[in-house]
């Protein structure tokens, strides 16, 4: 039975071997290596001239989280609470421009925000361009929104907050119940049951939901193109012109590749790391 086990897991092993671990050592390969094939560290100590943009990244990766976190767990608690019906109409409705192409959902975004956007033309209809110019004494025809660190942040917070209910609706609905009643039994009111029977077990699923959008909003490169107009770029940016921008340069992409790498796996390894602290706090 064994045997057959492992027969089975070959293909498995053969495509990870393919599609993950290949494209890894090449990627530490390059970052070794110079544009004559020897080893070499100065890819690494070139990265200092981009400390900007390693922080400008991270700085918006973790607004983007923070504000996805403070939208995504009051939607999944009050999903939770609701009945089966509510929860599959709330769970489409989520789900719904995931089925969309990304790059389509980003382009909408593009047709909200710029200066004769939808939002714009509304504004003005309403008068509130109009308000602003009058209180401020501005002359606006238009509030610029995109090409903005504000419309980056936004597109962010759209694309990756499904990422974030999901795993936190997931482990609160399968919370137990009979917790809930002894906690109430014992005198809690409902503000001491969610601070310390909810929010404690619901932890490993907020840090699930924090690492499914910190990562790929640190690494993204796509929304800042688009809605930032790549006046101020982030690290998927300065990578993805590394491997095919003029200033080609696949070593010291590589390097910063594998830098950001080692920094996301750190900051999972910290998340973690909280998070069966905080379990056994709780079962204690």
């Amino acid at each position: 039975m064994k045997r057959k086990l492992s027969l089975f897991a070959i293909p498995y092993v053969v495509w990870m071997a393919l599609f993950v671990v290949a494209p890894v050592f090449l990627v530490v390969l390059y970052a070794f290596s110079s544009k004559t094939g020897g080893f070499t560290l100065d890819n690494f100590a070139r990265m200092g001239t981009y400390a900007v943009v390693f922080g400008r990244s991270f700085r918006l990766a973790l607004i983007a989280t923070g504000i996805c976190l403070a939208i995504g767990y009051p939607v999944s608690y009050m999903m939770s609470k609701e009945g089966p019906r509510f929860q599959r109409i709330a769970m489409v409705l989520i789900m719904l421009p995931m089925w969309m192409n990304f790059l389509l959902r980003t382009y909408s975004w593009m047709a909200i925000l710029e200066n004769n956007g939808l939002l714009n033309q509304l504004f003005q209809k309403i008068g509130l361009i109009d308000l602003w110019n009058h209180v401020f004494g501005t002359n606006l025809t238009f509030f610029p929104m995109m090409n903005t660190q504000g419309a980056v942040v936004l597109g962010m917070v759209y694309n990756y907050l499904p990422f974030m209910i999901l795993p936190i609706y997931s482990v609160i609905i399968k919370l137990d119940p009979s917790l809930l009643e002894a906690a109430r039994d014992l005198g809690a009111d409902s503000v001491n049951v969610f601070r310390r029977v909810i929010l404690p077990l619901s932890l490993p699923g907020v840090l699930s939901g924090i690492t499914m959008v910190f990562v790929p909003s640190v690494s993204t490169f796509a929304i800042s193109t688009m809605l930032g107009g790549g006046t101020r770029i982030l690290l998927g940016d300065l990578i993805e012109q590394q491997f095919t921008g003029g200033a080609y340069n696949p070593y010291l992409g590589a390097a910063i590749a594998l830098v950001m790498m080692a920094i996301v796996v750190l900051c999972m390894w910290v998340m973690n790391h909280f998070g069966e602290g905080e379990e056994q706090a709780v079962m204690l």
